[in-house]
């Protein structure tokens, strides 16, 4: 508790941290509320669309918004999506009062959403580093992802409260006052949070402009394209999990908004175990080995949703939320320590674009296999896609250490300069 009690003490850090609680926790209370409409309204298939429209729309965001992250103000970027989103959000309760919400309203809805999610969730990692000391950045990884986990246990039990008292359309009007409350939180952040300062002549070839640099980053750093390509496909059973739990609630359990909420909240609450326990650890040389045996277990842990029994699902949501959580926590220092700042806008929206863009993947599959009732199937397809990476991450990275610190272009040069030394030596020899 010392080292989030210490990253807590920086104002600018416990600004954003407070913004992203309340805003998680609107988030949270809304997809409970989007899955009910879309339940009542299209039924299974209908889920899954909402799922896909959720989540594949940040492909294409992530396209637009990695550039605008280091070519403009970070700062402005967040508090003008938050009061765009703030607004469209709010459509929903107002067209619903007038009688005239339809299914495509809530897809249009979580197009907007899932196009311009991308801002967040790559800009937070990118301006941490700005707001924190180094050797704190795994403990304001862990706090934000404990935010996560603590928003997600309440904003669904909240969702679910207000489903019952005043319908589900008006869950939104809290997202909404959330996203404006955000965008006030970070106007009043002291650091500049701007675009990234011009690097030195040495290091330009991260200042080019452009997707190909961090292409060639990504792709040459053994680190960042494990974690990228191991993390997409991990999330393909968390894309299949947004349709299989409402899908659960409605058809197997034959039960109300009450039991989509319980789901939900046990398996935050085991993200939010996990984040605390992984915040508190420091940062070690055996980090990525840590990333893959989590995700080995992680995905394991999913078989257990096979008997469709409340007790077992319940047990393996929160075991994989546990598992899972640390994993973000500790790929989050490797991806922010070994990505320059020049480049850490574009690097962590292809990055986060790419895991994130596996999630529709498994929606569409959730969505396809539920239609006909191939729950056992769709458990079995997703548990194994989590688990296997975490097989090749450990065999990849049983020697090699992490280094706090060192970035991928210092290890680029590092290697360059070990290449001219031997070279000397057998021009000498």
């Amino acid at each position: 508790m010392k080292a989030y009690l210490a990253i807590l003490r920086i104002g600018d850090y416990r600004l954003l941290w407070s913004a992203l609680v309340l805003n998680l926790l609107g988030d949270g209370a809304t997809y409970a509320a989007l899955a009910w409409i879309t339940l009542e309204k299209a039924g299974a298939a209908g889920l899954g669309v909402l799922g896909v429209c959720l989540t594949l729309p940040v492909i294409l965001g992530g396209a637009v918004v990695g550039p605008l992250l280091d070519r403009f103000s970070r700062r402005k970027l967040f508090i003008y999506d938050s009061v765009f989103r703030g607004f469209v959000v709010a459509l929903i309760p107002l067209l619903a009062a007038m009688d005239a919400l339809q299914t495509w309203n809530l897809y249009g809805v979580a197009l907007i959403y899932g196009l311009l999610k991308i801002i967040p969730l790559a800009g937070t990692p990118a301006v941490l580093p700005e707001l924190v000391p180094e050797d704190k950045l795994q403990a304001a990884s862990g706090l934000e992802s404990t935010a996560m986990g603590a928003a997600n246990v309440v904003g669904p039990a909240i969702g679910a409260a207000l489903i019952a008292a005043f319908g589900a359309p008006y869950v939104l009007v809290l997202d909404s006052v959330t996203y404006l409350v955000f965008a006030f939180l970070i106007s009043r952040i002291k650091a500049p949070m701007g675009r990234p300062e011009p690097v030195a002549a040495s290091d330009a070839q991260e200042a080019r402009p452009g997707w190909a640099p961090v292409f060639r980053l990504i792709v040459r750093d053994r680190f960042l394209l494990v974690l990228t390509l191991s993390f997409g496909a991990f999330n393909v059973s968390a894309g299949a999990l947004i349709v299989a739990l409402p899908w659960l609630a409605k058809f197997e359990f034959d039960s109300g908004p009450g039991i989509l909420g319980l789901m939900l909240a046990v398996m935050a609450a085991g993200e939010l175990i996990g984040s605390l326990v992984s915040g508190a650890v420091k940062t070690s040389e055996r980090q990525m080995l840590r990333i893959g045996v989590l995700q080995l277990l992680s995905g394991a842990v999913l078989f257990l949703l096979l008997p469709s029994a409340l007790p077992w699902i319940l047990l393996g949501l929160a075991l994989n939320g546990i598992l899972s959580a640390p994993m973000t926590v500790l790929g989050g220092v490797v991806r922010m320590t070994r990505v320059p700042n020049a480049m850490r806008g574009r690097a962590m929206t292809l990055m986060r674009t790419v895991m994130a863009g596996s999630l529709p993947a498994g929606s569409a599959l959730g969505g396809f296999l539920l239609s006909d009732s191939h729950y056992s199937a769709l458990v079995l397809v997703v548990a194994a896609l989590a688990a296997a990476p975490g097989v090749l991450t450990v065999l990849l990275f049983l020697r090699t250490p992490f280094r706090l610190g060192v970035t991928a272009a210092d290890d680029q040069r590092a290697r360059r300069g070990s290449d001219l030394d031997s070279d000397a030596v057998h021009a000498t020899s």
